[in-house]
C-alpha cells in the first residue's frame, strides 16, 4: 500500500482520535474508543506498520475492550453503593432514552431523574429515591472516569510509540485524573 502523504495522515488521525474524545464526553463509551483504535489502524495501514505494528494495535484494541468491559460493571457497582434496586435501573434506562435526544445534560439529568423516579416508586419516599439517584449519578461519574482514563492512555500510548515523549503528555493527565479521584474516595470513604 502506497503510504499517504503526512499532512492528510496526521490529519485523519487527529481528526479520529479528537472524534473519539468528544464522542467519549458527550456519548460515554459508546463509539470513542473505537475511533481512537480506527487512528492507530488508519495509521498504521498508511506506513506500512512501521511504529505501530501489529502488537501495538493488539494492545489498543484490548485497551477498547477493557472500556466495555469496565464501563456497564462499574455502573453497576457504583449503583449498588447507594444500594439502589431493579427499578432505579429501569428508571436509569427509561431516562437515558428519554434524556439522550437532549444531548450529553439531559441523557445525564435523564438518568439521574429516572433513577430518582424508579427508587421513589418502588419506596413510596422521596427521600430513598433522591438517594437511588445520588447513587445514578456515582456511577455514572466514575464510569466515564475509567472511560477517559483508558481512552487517554490509548492516544497517550499510541503517540509515545510514533513520537516518544509526546505521548507522555495524554498519560500523565490520565494519571493525575487517577490520582486526583484516589484523593476524592478517600474523602468520600472517610465521611461515610
Amino acid at each position: 500500500m502506497e503510504t499517504l502523504p503526512a499532512v492528510l495522515l496526521w490529519l485523519v488521525v487527529s481528526a479520529l482520535m479528537l472524534a473519539g474524545l468528544v464522542f467519549l464526553l458527550v456519548i460515554p463509551a459508546v463509539y470513542g474508543p473505537l475511533l481512537i483504535l480506527a487512528g492507530a489502524v488508519v495509521h498504521a495501514l498508511a506506513t506500512a506498520f512501521t511504529p505501530v505494528g501489529a502488537d501495538r494495535l493488539g494492545i489498543l484494541a484490548a485497551m477498547t475492550a477493557l472500556v466495555y468491559v469496565f464501563g456497564n460493571p462499574v455502573l453497576a457497582l457504583g449503583a449498588r453503593e447507594f444500594r439502589t434496586s431493579g427499578w432505579a435501573t429501569a428508571g436509569i434506562a427509561v431516562g437515558a432514552v428519554g434524556g439522550g435526544s437532549l444531548g450529553a445534560p439531559g441523557l445525564l439529568l435523564g438518568l439521574v431523574l429516572g433513577a430518582v423516579a424508579g427508587e421513589t416508586l418502588r419506596l413510596g419516599r422521596l427521600g430513598a429515591g433522591v438517594r437511588g439517584g445520588l447513587g445514578a449519578l456515582y456511577a455514572i461519574l466514575w464510569s466515564g472516569l475509567v472511560t477517559l482514563t483508558l481512552a487517554l492512555s490509548m492516544i497517550g500510548l499510541f503517540f509515545w510509540w510514533v513520537w516518544s515523549w509526546w505521548g507522555l503528555v495524554p498519560l500523565a493527565l490520565a494519571l493525575s485524573i487517577v490520582f486526583s479521584w484516589q484523593g476524592v474516595v478517600r474523602r468520600y470513604s472517610a465521611g461515610r
